[in-house]
């Protein structure tokens, strides 16, 4: 995502125009992330940095304009959580407005809507815990129910492996979240073989050598915890994967060293039988993508895909071998370790209140960054085989121009004008819902057609309250 939704849909259409299939991947702007609105006090220079800006249904239809929402090779994935059934109800309206009512059954993608990797990792909360499993519990209630092919929480580990977990913290924490979700929704009362089956996960792969079995040790703990403990049925058992190669692994210093950095977790990736995969591009740690790095970072996968024979067979190449099932039964070892610490602390949630995996993952953080600094961790170009004369790469940055950020705020601002009457009674019908005790859903789908992000986040924090980080 960058800029605005017109600028990202530009970007969609350039990374697609020689696929038959279109799968689009959005990151929201700051702003977004938190359900702010652009013209809120103190955000104008964070409009659409770092990802799109969206404020209304109308931005959502400028995002996806000219994709055909409700064909069968076109899936949206987005990637936010705090106010995610807000930008999932959104989405729903978009794809009303311009396909009528009847293609919201037909509607493919995953929004991400994984409150406790916020919490532990990723800082992008907005509400207390137990409203926000509730928002997300009745947002999971409805597509369950109305949107068969969609994926409602995307359980990620990225963020948490971004954030400095070790390769075990990331597994274990994802996989005890998934769990935790899991024991919720079946709590509501869906059957786990309708809610399990929409369950999908994110992990991040790195160059440590725990990442060469890591998903393929996580995948075999899922199935087995729910088939034993929620006695689900095969397809609610099938461990759903998308896989992104390490950000934290790229390095500003000799930078083009990071397209090696990424091919090989790729290779590592590949051999997890991941079922999708993002490689992330050279030039991240100096600004959004450019297009030159994005089409290299593709042209990764493609080479290992289609013009090696390494996977032309096979994805699992090295099962069986006696080093893969060393490291198999050591990464499972350890991930049923923090199994057992998390479940002495009285679970997920009581272990979240008392910070305890966001503690484990700062301390495994600190751990990493000393090993950098001290070489222990050997980082090429950083602290080993350095040339000396530095190469200052020809990046360009990628900026919202100011014109933009004024363009948004305009638009928002018509927006609201023209919905002024209708907004209010919008709001309190989601509010009653709320206070009733009813799923917010449905009211939801009806205020995102006259409200902004903004209202709607602030109404229900008028209701529920706003997210207070532990201490």
């Amino acid at each position: 995502g960058l800029m605005l939704a017109e600028d990202t849909n530009e970007r969609f259409h350039y990374l697609t125009r020689h696929q038959r299939t279109h799968r689009l991947s959005t990151a929201f702007d700051g702003p977004t992330l938190y359900g702010i609105d652009s013209d809120a006090d103190g955000v104008f220079g964070k409009i659409g940095e770092g990802g799109v800006a969206i404020d209304t249904v109308e931005d959502m239809v400028r995002l996806y304009d000219g994709f055909d929402l409700g064909s069968q090779n076109f899936s949206a994935s987005m990637t936010i959580s705090g106010p995610a059934p807000i930008i999932m109800a959104m989405y729903i309206a978009a794809a009303k407005l311009r396909f009528g009512r009847k293609v919201v059954p037909k509607l493919r993608g995953t929004i991400q809507a994984d409150i406790f990797k916020e919490i532990q990792a990723q800082n992008e909360t907005i509400f207390p815990i137990e409203p926000s499993l509730r928002f997300l519990s009745d947002m999971v209630e409805f597509t369950t129910r109305e949107m068969p092919r969609w994926y409602p929480i995307s359980i990620s580990g990225y963020h948490i492996g971004e954030a400095g977990s070790t390769p075990v913290q990331q597994a274990a924490y994802t996989l005890s979240n998934g769990f935790a979700y899991a024991e919720m929704f079946a709590g509501r009362g869906i059957p786990v073989d309708q809610f399990g089956p929409r369950l999908s996960f994110f992990l991040d792969c790195g160059l440590d050598v725990e990442y060469i079995a890591l998903a393929r040790v996580s995948r075999r703990i899922w199935a087995i915890g729910m088939r034993d403990v929620f006695g689900a049925g095969p397809k609610a058992q099938l461990f759903k994967l998308h896989t992104q190669t390490s950000g934290r692994s790229l390095i500003a210093a000799e930078f083009k060293n990071n397209l090696t950095r990424t091919a090989a977790e790729l290779m590592l990736a590949y051999m997890n039988a991941t079922n999708s995969c993002h490689s992330n591009s050279a030039d991240e740690p100096f600004t959004t993508p450019s297009e030159e790095w994005i089409r290299l970072a593709a042209h990764g996968q493609a080479i290992l895909l289609e013009e090696s024979g390494i996977f032309k067979h096979t994805m699992n190449m090295l099962s069986g071998s006696p080093g893969m099932k060393a490291v198999e039964r050591a990464v499972e070892a350890a991930i049923l370790d923090e199994f057992r610490e998390i479940d002495r602390l009285g679970g997920v949630l009581a272990a979240v209140e008392e910070r305890y995996q966001r503690s484990q993952i700062q301390n495994a953080a600190h751990r990493y960054e000393q090993q950098i600094y001290d070489g222990t961790r050997p980082i090429i170009g950083l602290n080993r085989y350095r040339d000396g004369a530095e190469e200052i790469p020809e990046v360009k940055l990628v900026r919202t121009p100011r014109a933009k950020q004024q363009l948004q705020v305009d638009r928002l601002a018509k927006f609201k004008k023209k919905n002024a009457e209708k907004a209010k009674p919008a709001l309190d019908k989601l509010a009653q819902a709320v206070e009733h005790g009813e799923n917010f859903f449905p009211p939801l789908l009806e205020a995102v057609e006259v409200c902004s992000l903004g209202q709607i986040t602030g109404r229900l924090q008028e209701v529920v309250g706003r997210f207070r980080p532990m201490v």
